[in-house]
């Protein structure tokens, strides 16, 4: 599968932005999709992740309450609605695919990534 996300963008500090994340061919619905984020300097680290049927999500703590990561499988798309944005959001955001369940929060256990697209939250 390929995963191209898109949405990112400079935002003041409270604002709020939707990234997406279009996969190509037609097995969207088997892959559990995860949101990713990296600042400079900094290990690749979780944000989200949505199962399947989008039945059930994850989040780090970090954003847990602003960011909500939902899936739509007819246009093979996931998206993640970012509010309440924060300076310490700012990073380059990944989507990721993975065929098997367990070690969702684990970047390495991601068998597919998206190039990135960079948030940016000015304070």
């Amino acid at each position: 599968v390929q995963l191209q996300a898109s949405g990112g963008g400079l935002v003041q500090a409270g604002g709020s932005l939707r990234l997406s994340c279009a996969a190509s061919g037609r097995t969207f619905s088997s892959y559990v999709m995860g949101w990713f984020r990296q600042a400079p300097g900094e290990e690749r680290e979780f944000v989200a992740t949505i199962t399947w049927s989008g039945s059930d999500t994850d989040y780090a703590d970090s954003v847990k309450g602003r960011f909500t990561i939902s899936r739509d499988n007819a246009k093979n798309t996931v998206y993640l609605q970012m509010n309440s944005l924060k300076p310490e959001d700012t990073a380059v955001y990944y989507c990721a695919a993975k065929t098997s369940w367990g070690s969702l929060r684990t970047p390495h256990k991601y068998d597919y990534w998206g190039r990135g697209t960079q948030v940016t939250v000015s304070s």
